[in-house]
């Protein structure tokens, strides 16, 4: 069966592409959270490795410490809708289930708030044979819950699972083409090498928490994850109810020295985001897994509730086919590209805390991302000369999460003379049909798309504008992007990166088979008076092991 990319209750890198959707495409996952510098960017032309790159060594924090040393003890407690589906790590794909996993496994690096890689489970980790092959040193001393030691042996099986299409693994899309079965060898006890099946600069993200079902897990894994819910992360999974939450408690055998600070962390799950937010404005809940921010906004400031936000790669994609009228016709796409009031469309959906996109799909927070273009604006003058007086209207198909980007659209299109008319559709009606001819999401005239945050741009590129992508509801096809996409996943330095990404956006930029107005943004409310170290995500992923309680 073919993937889906919007499964609902994702967390927003895309799930949805901002938290207030609950959505996260798959393969980030969701889905991208898309795929920054592989291993954290050298300079000088060097080979992109782990070891060049700058990256914290053993034993540094995920995230910067509070100036005071850390008050140890304490439960924090979430809030958080209930898992769609069984917590399993290589099926999952909703938000919920993703911070379960990640209080108690842990992955060969974890991908930080700002896109670094920061070495967890793996040392080090540098490229052979021309990006091809990817050798990755693992951490000594490392032993799961139960006192199972770390080694290779492990971590080959648990790619060989992830990899294994029987596994019906979230994860599969984001190693097309990339990485197959039987990939993943052992060198020694301490040593996995991961041979492609094409260069790839980017690797490492696709095995960072960047991939989300990446995590390691015992040989023996047999999809019982909340009866045996035995990883290397910091906290123990002590009990599970699918209607009324989690507990965990300290896991007294995690790797980094001293830490978690906490004695455990209770999650409950709400029905609805309006019982979490009371909750949390209550006191019943010190924090959120998902935080809206349209929700939370209002609160900032209020008593000692805190709403940290960072900036994601996710996005709602505003499709257009390219093969047929009216916009087979690039005026005709660039027209409502330039009938968009972008700081307007950030305010209305994603409550001010997104960042502009200018119709390519390098996302600010993407290391190589262009600054040479021009930013496009509303241009109403700009909007005439490119229709030359001949009427423009067209039908805009979308499902119940994109509805607020729907209407924005249709009554900002309609103040410059094109006509919008709405099409609504069930997610299970606009993401159903035949995969391969007739379904909404990818052959209807233009629509929108939530796509969760990916870790390198390449996913989103690859699947989305290159010509016979998986998913190119644009039917978009340019040589000459086809050929830059492939140079870029080759290229070995910051410098022939740029290269390439410069030739993709332009080309995007100008076509505009999908316009990107906002790249979304993501934010999580916690209580600052009772705790500290609490942060967002781009991926809404939760990283706990440096939260304490205030001094």
């Amino acid at each position: 069966m073919r993937e889906i990319p919007r499964p609902v209750n994702r967390p927003a890198l895309p799930g949805a592409t901002d938290l207030t959707r609950r959505v996260l495409l798959a393969g980030t996952g969701g889905g991208a959270l898309s795929l920054l510098l592989a291993a954290c960017g050298a300079g000088g032309g060097a080979p992109l490795t782990g070891a060049d790159s700058g990256a914290p060594q053993a034993g540094a924090d995920a995230h910067a410490e509070a100036s005071a040393p850390p008050r140890r003890g304490g439960t924090l407690r979430a809030g958080s809708p209930p898992p769609p589906t069984a917590v399993d790590p290589v099926t999952m794909y909703d938000g919920s289930a993703i911070a379960i996993v990640q209080l108690v496994a842990d992955y060969l690096i974890w991908l930080d708030r700002d896109f670094t890689l920061k070495p967890r489970l793996a040392e080090r980790w540098e490229s052979e044979d021309g990006g091809k092959r990817w050798v990755f040193t693992l951490r000594g001393g490392v032993t799961f819950s139960d006192g199972t030691p770390l080694d290779a042996e492990t971590v080959k099986a648990s790619f060989d699972r992830l990899l294994d299409p029987t596994s019906k693994s979230a994860a599969l899309s984001a190693f097309d083409t990339v990485l197959a079965k039987g990939g993943v060898s052992v060198r020694d006890a301490a040593t996995v090498v991961f041979t492609l099946e094409r260069a790839y600069s980017d690797f490492p993200y696709l095995v960072s928490a960047g991939n989300y079902n990446a995590v390691i897990l015992k040989k023996d894994y047999a999809g019982d994850f909340t009866k045996k819910p035995i990883g290397t992360g910091p906290f123990l999974l002590e009990s599970y109810d699918a209607s009324s939450g989690a507990v965990f408690t300290r896991n007294p055998r995690y790797w980094e020295p001293g830490k978690p600070y906490l004695d455990g962390v209770k999650i409950t799950f709400y029905a609805d985001d309006q019982a979490d937010l009371l909750a949390l404005q209550s006191g019943e809940i010190d924090t959120q897994i998902l935080s809206r921010p349209q929700l939370v906004g209002p609160l900032k400031g209020l008593g000692d509730i805190t709403v940290d936000q960072v900036q994601s790669t996710g996005l709602i994609a505003f499709t257009l086919r390219t093969d047929r009228p009216p916009f087979d016709r690039k005026e005709a796409r660039q027209a409502v590209a330039y009938a968009l009031d972008r700081p307007g469309v950030n305010a209305t959906v994603y409550d001010g805390i997104g960042a502009l996109g200018n119709d390519h799909l390098f996302a600010p927070l993407f290391p190589a991302a262009p600054d040479g273009i021009a930013q496009r604006a509303k241009d109403p003058a700009k909007v005439a000369e490119l229709l030359g007086g001949q009427p423009l209207k067209f039908t805009l198909t979308y499902d119940p999460p994109s509805k607020d980007y729907a209407l924005t659209v249709q009554n900002q299109l309609k103040q410059v003379g094109i006509q919008v008319e709405l099409d609504q559709r069930t997610s299970a009606d606009f993401y159903g049909g035949d995969q391969e001819k007739d379904t909404p999401w990818l052959f209807s005239t233009a629509n929108l798309v939530g796509w969760a945050g990916r870790a390198t741009p390449s996913q989103l590129i690859i699947p989305m504008v290159k010509g016979g992508g998986l998913w190119n509801g644009s039917k978009y096809a340019n040589p000459d992007l086809d050929t830059a996409a492939e140079a870029y996943d080759a290229a070995r330095t910051p410098e022939e990166r740029a290269t390439q990404a410069e030739i993709i956006a332009e080309a995007l930029h100008e076509d505009v088979p999908v316009i990107v107005s906002v790249w979304s943004g993501t934010v999580r409310a916690y209580n600052g008076g009772k705790f500290t170290g609490v942060q967002a995500h781009p991926s809404s992923y939760v990283d706990f092991s440096s939260v304490s309680q205030v001094v």
